[in-house]
């Protein structure tokens, strides 16, 4: 398989039936799908069998989590990229599959691209304030999570676990380790889109412990004081754009 795209959920029957639709409607097929339950009590796991996409694998079992249940799908899938894709999320049209694997005929490390929010109501919020750029490599990340861990597609060999510490912003702690490991990245485009990202998810509803998260893993990776003074800027960039 070129892609092994991965899903995890809980109790996600509410948020989930536009992920499946995303993934059946995709016109690029050689990929494999798996869906990483934390043992669903509502519709969920009935939701994924009635979207009737072949390739699906289905493992439900308690966790410790998202990242936990990340940390499975990794040690499972079998595809030479990784693709996350969690409730609520989906991708942005029907050939986006296709538009990434053009890129994965270079054999790059890490494939990415943008993403745009959506509502509950699946209407367009608008793109996330952070813009993926053109260039990418590990030391990009200390501007903030510029790419969307939905729109960041790994070579499964180079990828990491999770690191359960953190809670809410394992995915950008990882990302920054697959950068550090990775000798080339292909960036899709601005257009198109890769996919959209339910505004409503994990990382959203406990913003303010994710930001704190995030910035002792920019300590980490990038200085404990040049932390700070990018803190400063990023202050201000907040309060301009709320003035504006």
């Amino acid at each position: 398989m070129l892609f092994s795209i991965i899903t995890v959920t809980y109790n996600a029957a509410g948020v989930l039936p536009p992920t499946l639709e995303s993934v059946r409607e995709q016109t690029f097929r050689d990929f494999e799908y798996l869906v990483i339950d934390g043992a669903s009590s509502d519709d969920t796991l009935q939701l994924v069998e009635n979207a009737g996409i072949a390739t699906t694998t289905v493992w439900s079992e308690p966790d410790k989590g998202l990242y936990d249940a990340m940390n499975k799908a990794i040690e499972r899938a079998q595809g030479k990229y990784l693709i996350f894709l969690n409730a609520g999320d989906a991708f942005a049209q029907p050939e986006t599959l296709g538009h990434i694997a053009l890129k994965a005929q270079d054999d790059p490390d890490v494939i990415y691209g943008q993403t745009q929010l959506v509502d509950a109501q699946r209407n367009v919020v608008g793109m996330r304030h952070l813009t993926a750029p053109k260039r990418l490599d590990w030391k990009s990340f200390k501007d903030g999570m510029l790419v969307c861990h939905q729109a960041f597609i790994a070579r499964r060999e180079i990828c990491p676990s999770y690191d359960m510490q953190y809670r809410f912003s394992a995915d950008y702690d990882w990302c920054i380790r697959v950068l550090r490991k990775s000798d080339s990245c292909a960036y899709v485009g601005d257009d198109p889109i890769i996919s959209f990202l339910n505004d409503g998810g994990l990382t959203t509803k406990n913003h303010k412990r994710s930001l704190k998260e995030r910035y002792h893993i920019m300590c980490r990776y990038y200085g404990t004081v040049p932390t700070m003074l990018r803190h400063l800027r990023f202050a201000c960039r907040h309060l301009a754009r709320k003035l504006s």
